[in-house]
């Protein structure tokens, strides 16, 4: 198909915001390749809020989380995609809640994983499997793009920009006292099992704050999570300060502040690495080479891996987390501090 065609191209990402964030570039990639395609986007509210408005993106279609179980929903999307007239449909999650988006769209190539990245029903619901040979789920889904033609594109990630959230955030750092000049700190995850302590986050912070004059600003979503940002907050001693409540594009535009980052394997992380924000990333149950920050400007410090399947994983308790001790920590941000990352191998612990 030639890039100059018009085409109408549908994606199939729904759910997990540190994926969605890590989709973004196969998207770029898309429009660069076919810069008068109409690209559509299937979602779930979270992601939507972080992704709308994105450059590349013509259409967003927002999906509830429970769709498959009501037969309305169902029939409307049906109707909706079918009216949208789709040439391609791409399924980068490999499940069956996605892959069925693919195939209600009635487009007739709809491309897809081999196992075992294609789970489910998904190897049976779309069109054209690829094998990917690369290791991370940035590389591996732009690798899904070889049968339109797309070899090695350029990564980036372009997620949007909006003046009023700017100025929104700019009034809430000022309010904060933080300056241009702060780590941010984020405690929580999607999994239990990649939690690390807030005690040793709160270490963390005071380490960085006596030997650098660097704040902290703590991140949280949801009422748990504040619960472990006060406690962090709490053992800074004083070096560390409350971020208040934020959106996902507020929380992306303080990113963007941020001298350096340091969480697990959650969506900051991957909306920090996006922004440009250079990162200490903390994995257990899952590796660097497989969902760390992209590029190799960021550190990852691992001591553990918690081996097993995907459920088994997300199940578990956070013990490979907590081997990762605090001056392990300290010493990779003092790197990035310093402007040493470039020497620092992936995986670093």
């Amino acid at each position: 198909m030639s890039n100059q065609q018009t085409s109408r191209i549908l994606i199939s990402r729904l759910s997990a915001i540190g994926d969605c964030v890590l989709t973004t570039p196969m998207l770029c990639a898309l429009r660069d390749y076919f810069p008068k395609a109409h690209i559509a986007w299937v979602t779930e509210r979270g992601p939507a809020t972080l992704l709308d408005g994105h450059p590349a993106i013509d259409e967003l279609v927002v999906v509830s989380k429970r769709w498959m179980k009501s037969p309305t929903e169902v029939s409307k999307l049906r109707s909706k995609l079918r009216a949208g007239c789709f040439d391609i449909a791409i399924d980068p999650q490999g499940l069956t809640k996605s892959s069925l988006i693919s195939w209600l769209s009635g487009a007739k190539r709809r491309l897809g994983f081999c196992k075992p990245r294609g789970r489910e029903l998904s190897r049976w619901l779309n069109t054209e499997l690829v094998t990917p040979t690369r290791e991370h789920l940035v590389d591996a889904q732009l690798e899904l793009l070889k049968p339109l033609g797309i070899e090695s594109p350029q990564v980036r990630f372009d997620l949007p920009v909006n003046s009023n959230v700017e100025r929104k955030v700019d009034t809430m750092i000022h309010a904060a006292h933080m300056g241009c000049d702060f780590v941010a700190l984020n405690p929580g995850a999607g999994w239990d099992s990649k939690l690390w302590s807030a005690y040793r986050y709160g270490r963390v912070a005071r380490c960085l704050g006596e030997r650098h004059q660097v704040p902290s600003f703590v991140l949280w979503s949801g009422e748990r999570e504040r619960v472990w940002a006060e406690q962090i907050v709490a053992c800074s001693g004083g070096r560390a300060v409350l971020a208040p409540a934020t959106t996902l594009p507020e929380l992306a535009s303080v990113l963007r502040r941020a001298r350096l980052f340091v969480g697990s394997d959650t969506g900051p992380l991957h909306i920090a690495a996006a922004v440009g924000t250079p990162c200490v990333g903390l994995f257990g149950s899952t590796r660097p080479q497989d969902s760390g920050a992209y590029g190799p400007q960021h550190i990852h410090v691992q001591k553990t891996f918690q081996d097993g399947s995907s459920r088994a994983r997300r199940r578990a308790e956070n013990d490979a987390m907590m081997e990762i001790d605090v001056d392990g920590v300290v010493e990779a941000c003092e790197k990035q501090l310093d402007g040493e990352a470039n020497l620092v191998p992936e995986n670093a612990a």
